[in-house]
């Protein structure tokens, strides 16, 4: 029994070996499903910020979004509703998913960021409110994970951050983000979005998510249909969202993301 199992056991009452059962993924954080005698099904998730993304996943329910319910959060524990999934990325599941990202985007913010600082794993983000796009980005997305970096990625990105008073808008609406959005972090179910998962939340440009879906997923005509219009020139300015989670993947699996970080920086001539 490793220790977290043994908190969660100790916290419901119940025996590792009738209760609980570690969940695949959970490459962050430990993640178990919870069999209640009552036949009730439930996740624990730990880690140091439990209280953080439960306010999150409560306003991305706000916002209209499907995610699990929070039934408790405890020191280093995070109890939520199970939600059961087929994993079949229908055409119609995209659909509904856009539709929903499209009802989650229209909530806005008064600045970019969020009320605390939150952490992918090991890699911090600094969520101070601004009132600065390309200051936010640049500085508290950008040049924050890669400062941990070797010096020849540093110094890569920094070309890319001075230059981004130029290649981003100074004040796009500041959407309520999910901040982590890939298909591991969504369930479908049945041709329809079940929840979203292990949101990273902030404000900022609704281009964000779409930008990080897009670097490991490749969303069909429906769910760009569901989800409505964008910018015409959205396409140019992907690449330095992106550029974000691959850092972050750099930093948290090593080498494996090198490439993709390369090719990310090469388009934006870095």
């Amino acid at each position: 029994m490793t220790a977290f199992a043994g908190r969660v056991a100790d916290l419901l009452g119940l025996s590792e070996e009738a209760g609980l059962e570690r969940l695949a993924g959970g490459d962050l954080s430990e993640v178990l499903l919870i069999r209640r005698p009552d036949g009730h099904l439930s996740v624990a998730k730990g880690g140091p910020a439990v209280g953080t993304e439960a306010s999150m996943l409560r306003a991305l329910r706000d916002a209209g979004a499907r995610v699990p319910t929070v039934e408790g959060e405890h020191s280093g524990v995070l109890l939520l509703e199970h939600v059961a999934g087929d994993g079949l990325f229908t055409p119609r599941a995209w659909a509904d998913m856009g539709e929903q990202l499209a009802r989650l985007h229209a909530v806005r913010g008064d600045d970019y960021g969020w009320p605390v600082n939150y952490a992918l794993g090991t890699v911090q983000l600094d969520n101070r409110p601004r009132s600065d796009w390309p200051g936010f980005w640049g500085e508290q997305r950008l040049a924050a994970v890669a400062a941990m970096l070797d010096r020849p990625w540093r110094e890569r990105v920094g070309r890319v951050v001075s230059g981004l008073d130029r290649s981003l808008p100074q004040r796009p609406p500041p959407s309520l983000l999910h901040g982590d959005l890939w298909s591991g972090n969504i369930i479908v179910r049945e041709g329809t979005l079940a929840a979203f998962l292990d949101p990273a939340c902030y404000h900022g440009d609704a281009e964000v998510d779409l930008a990080m879906l897009t670097l490991f997923d490749a969303p069909p005509d429906s769910f760009w249909e569901a989800y409505g219009p964008l910018e015409p020139d959205w396409p140019a300015r992907r690449p330095v969202y992106q550029l974000f989670p691959a850092l972050v993947h750099l930093r948290l699996f090593g080498d494996g993301y090198a490439k993709l970080t390369d090719r990310l920086l090469g388009a934006l001539d870095a």
